[in-house]
């Protein structure tokens, strides 16, 4: 027991002057020329970022949005004993064109009896949906003005992975909210959130309310539209890159809707296990499942079992850059595809064809009707078959369609679903007696609201 003691002791004594080994040097602090630089260099930034947010802000938007969860057709809910539930909310745009056409969320608007758009002067404006693309969750509406300020959007297969990027949008219905990060990642899939996902992932602040409202570069461009979070508060959003973006946006305002190319193949990612049992680098391509009869792929002679290595001259290494590589091209265009089959590569050419998909249903605020000027709401005639449904005349009445938050006839009052009986003394007016009469700026109205009926007064 001595002994053990003492060899304690004598490690004790070894490890002592090591312990009181004097501490390194403390670094001198900075000179005032140091602090002076770096004050400069975060000067810079700084400034960057408000560049940022006064070249973007003005071409971004709120949008007010009021949704129904009960059936939309105002018609229909004349019949109900009591209002349906009406949700109000909010996101964000950014104005595509100088003659009003807005980008957004499709999930902003889904649903939508009335969209209002309020723009950064202040300004509260109705807007008609020009169309939907549910696939891409992005939807195109415009407003009926000129010369507004239109974004610029940049080119997001040239983003690069860790740049500052800015998001501009009204998250929690605050307007105009600015938020900073970088761009932590490119081509996110998987999510299950929409048919067709290939995201831009970023850390910069977004939050409900900024849905499709614009991530921007630090040159002020669009490099995407915001569109969904992971988590509250985790730090992880979701943007549509710009390109993708560009090209719906671009058949919405041309066709009203969207056309896809395709080319009609089933497909998976090459796992390890495939990629040695077919002989090949895991990164080698989309293994192709399926061949659609009479599609563009079973015309240009593809099987099951083939690998296409690039599209386009671009590799498609998995899944997803096969479809966007796809989707980078129109219907009907000629591509070169280089395809593996038993370990040899072969080079083809491929028509697309549009893909197969179903029609967009129209939402309730794409019979808006006729807008009343400068009253905010809009009406459209009585179907005859609403007529005989309604059993309240025998003239197709004025059916309140949309009511703008905040105008003229909200504030009377008027709903959407409220059938026009009367017009400054006129009785069972049509629509366009109606739009006459409120040329003047004032209305004296007598509304029924299912089977009780009232007067109100608009005024400008």
């Amino acid at each position: 027991m001595r002994k053990v003691v003492l060899t304690f002791v004598l490690a004790l004594s070894t490890f002592a002057p090591a312990a009181a080994s004097a501490q390194p040097a403390q670094p001198p602090p900075p000179s005032a020329a140091q602090v002076h630089a770096s004050q400069a260099e975060a000067k810079k930034l700084s400034d960057a970022f408000v560049a940022v947010a006064e070249k973007v802000g003005p071409s971004v938007v709120q949008l007010e949005v009021t949704a129904r969860e009960e059936p939309s057709d105002p018609a229909i809910r004349a019949f109900r004993d009591g209002d349906s539930p009406i949700a109000r909310g909010s996101g964000s745009g950014v104005i595509l064109s100088t003659d009003g056409a807005i980008l957004t969320n499709n999930h902003v608007i889904d649903g939508a009896l009335s969209i209002s758009v309020r723009l950064r002067d202040g300004r509260l404006l109705p807007a008609k949906l020009v169309g939907r693309d549910p696939a891409t969750d992005l939807a195109v509406i415009r407003v009926e003005a000129q010369n507004l300020p239109a974004a610029k959007l940049a080119d997001s297969d040239q983003a690069r992975v860790g740049e500052w990027v800015v998001a501009i949008g009204a998250p929690f219905g605050l307007r105009y909210t600015v938020t900073a990060g970088v761009l932590s990642a490119k081509g996110r899939g998987g999510i299950g959130a929409n048919a067709i996902e290939d995201y831009l992932q970023t850390d910069a602040s977004i939050n409900p309310g900024n849905s499709g409202g614009p991530l921007c570069d630090i040159e002020g461009r669009v490099l995407g539209i915001n569109t969904m979070i992971v988590g509250r508060g985790s730090g992880i959003g979701f943007a549509v890159p710009s390109n993708m973006a560009k090209r719906v946006a671009e058949q919405i305002v041309k066709n009203g809707r969207v056309q896809r190319a395709w080319l009609g193949v089933g497909f998976q990612d090459l796992t390890p296990d495939l990629a040695g049992a077919f002989k090949l680098d895991p990164s080698a391509g989309t293994l192709v499942t399926s061949v659609a009869d009479g599609g563009p792929a079973q015309r240009a002679n593809l099987k099951p079992g083939d690998v296409i290595a690039s599209v386009g001259g671009k590799p498609t290494r998995d899944g997803r850059e096969l479809i966007r590589e796809v989707l980078t091209h129109d219907v009907g265009q000629t591509v070169p595809m280089e395809i593996i089959r038993d370990g040899k590569r072969y080079g083809t050419q491929l028509t697309l064809a549009a893909r197969p998909e179903a029609a967009v249903p129209p939402l309730p605020v794409q019979q808006q009707g006729v807008p009343q000027a400068g009253m905010g709401f809009n009406t459209r005639d009585l179907s005859p078959a609403e007529v005989a449904t309604l059993k309240v005349s025998s003239r197709p009445l004025p059916l309140v369609t949309q009511v703008v938050a905040g105008s003229v006839a909200d504030r009377a009052g008027l709903k959407a679903g409220d059938l026009v009986l009367e017009v400054d003394g006129v009785v069972e007016p049509s629509t366009a007696q109606l739009q006459e009469a409120s040329k003047d700026g004032q209305l004296v109205m007598r509304v029924r609201r299912r089977d009780s009926a009232f007067y109100t007064v608009l005024k400008k």
